[in-house]
């Protein structure tokens, strides 16, 4: 399937924010890129401007493309409860992000990679599409074979997991996804509210 893979840091820069992590380029940058980017008469944003930039800003948060993203909003719509939260609890359920969030991989696309590679298993079979959904009580784990890879244990000594709604037992270097987060819990600057009013158009 077609993933982004054009400059992250040109991204970052149209959000005004370092969605993919810390980059120093951003940090030089911090402005949208074109010869106006740096402008302080850039034109007012419409209501439906704003609307579209934050769904644009998940999506490649979480690195998914339109069609997926718009079937994981129906699926929070029709489930009883804030259908903006219900959204990002799916998007965190998802097996990349949680890969990623477990510390495994240092980004959400080096997670995909892990996944599409086989190397990562779910309740102890082996499951390589990165948009698996999890459920409460599914154990992510690395598959025996690859726990040795260095790309693995490298990225688990700099990025310990740190997520309350999931568990790391170093020792298997298996992660237990415990329940779908709280909004407060969820790091991501994202206004799930402004995606909910798009879509309900």
């Amino acid at each position: 399937m077609a993933r982004y893979t054009g400059p992250k840091t040109k991204i970052a820069r149209k959000f005004s924010e370092p969605i993919y992590g810390p980059d120093k380029n951003f940090e030089k940058k911090n402005y949208p890129p074109g010869q106006h980017g740096n402008s302080k008469r850039r034109k007012k944003q419409s209501e439906y401007g704003m609307q579209l930039m934050e769904k644009q800003k998940a999506k490649y948060t979480y690195g998914i493309l339109e069609r997926q993203f718009r079937n994981l909003f129906e699926k929070a719509s029709r489930k009883g409860g804030i259908t903006g939260e219900i959204l990002l609890q799916l998007l965190e359920a998802r097996l990349d992000n949680a890969v990623f969030r477990l510390g495994i991989a240092p980004t959400r696309a080096a997670a995909r990679q892990l996944v599409s590679h086989r190397h990562i298993t779910v309740n102890g079979e082996l499951v390589n599409i990165p948009s698996y959904s999890l459920r409460p009580g599914d154990v992510v784990g690395v598959r025996e074979r690859s726990k040795s890879l260095e790309v693995i244990s490298e990225s688990l000594s700099a990025h310990p997991s740190k997520m309350s709604w999931m568990e790391w037992d170093e020792t298997e270097k298996t992660g237990k996804f415990l329940a779908y987060p709280m909004r407060d819990e969820i790091p991501e600057n994202i206004n799930e509210q402004l995606i909910v009013e798009l879509y309900s158009k």
